[in-house]
């Protein structure tokens, strides 16, 4: 048995398991707020609410707790902790899909709300069994499980995000909408990391790519605003010098493939500022 062999099998052990409950879902809600403006405008803060799957819960980053894994180090709480809306909505829930954000996260919305932040897309193509592949299996099975990922991204998901949005619009009719991507994994150059090829790596990031590129055309003809995180993710990809995101190991299961405290609070947290808008800031 080689090396990455055994490596595959020890992670396979450690791995089923726990990144099994990155498909958990549930969703809470919390206090009340006051008034805010028409659409798409820019004023001063009275509900906010964050919604989406675990980038946006904050797995990854510690401190995360319940069945939804929410993050007191998450951006969208430490964009409340610094801002201080009326009322602070966190409904976002590792595992989330859109369905999931229209059937169970949208009851702290009302007229009142003045911003929402959304992450949401890679659950819906299966980006998780995607990850899950990559790690544990061969490089074809990578490439194969990358491909109907990205079907799926081309055929069914701009659907599904334009249903949520709607949901979000009908619910929430005069708030800033930020829809929130998600990062490049790796780094631009192709690394030793264990169970994961230098091709999977590059194909892995393409597959980001492509992904954002249709939830940005979908959260644009809604009329919301798309706040790309791949720029402030460079440098700090898994493998680079300092990364924010988790690389899977034996210690690092459960959070494999998300962001760190770092990556929460350097990388997601300015991108939310900036897209949020001067009456938010």
């Amino acid at each position: 048995m080689t090396r990455t062999t055994r490596l595959r099998h020890r992670l396979a052990v450690t791995l089923a398991g726990p990144l099994s409950l990155l498909l958990a879902c549930a969703a809470t809600t919390t206090a009340r707020a006051a008034t805010g403006e028409p659409s798409g405008r820019v004023g001063a803060v009275g509900g906010y609410a964050a919604l989406g799957d675990s980038f946006a819960s904050g797995v990854g980053a510690g401190r995360a707790g319940g069945d939804c894994r929410r993050s007191s180090l998450a951006h969208p709480a430490l964009w409340a902790a610094g801002h201080h809306p009326g009322r602070f909505d966190f409904a976002a829930c590792t595992g989330a899909t859109s369905a999931d954000v229209t059937a169970q996260q949208l009851s702290g919305l009302d007229r009142s709300t003045t911003l929402v932040s959304i992450t949401v897309g890679g659950n819906d193509v299966g980006f998780a069994d995607v990850m899950r592949t990559c790690t544990l299996s061969s490089e074809s099975a990578c490439l194969e499980s990358v491909a109907r990922s990205e079907k799926a991204v081309d055929h069914d998901l701009p659907g599904k995000l334009d249903a949520a949005y709607r949901a979000v619009k009908a619910k929430a009719a005069h708030a800033r909408v930020v829809v929130l991507g998600y990062p490049h994994l790796f780094s631009r150059d192709a690394c030793l990391m264990g169970p994961v090829t230098g091709r999977e790596q590059s194909v892995l990031n393409t597959a980001a790519d492509h992904l954002n590129r249709v939830t940005r055309d979908r959260a644009r003809a809604h009329g919301y605003v798309f706040a790309d995180v791949t720029a402030a993710f460079a440098g700090h990809e898994i493998c680079s010098a300092d990364p924010w995101i988790h690389a899977p190991s034996l210690l690092t299961a459960d959070v494999a493939y998300h962001p760190t405290e770092e990556g929460q609070r350097e990388g997601y947290l300015p991108a939310l500022t900036t897209a949020a808008g001067p009456g938010h800031a």
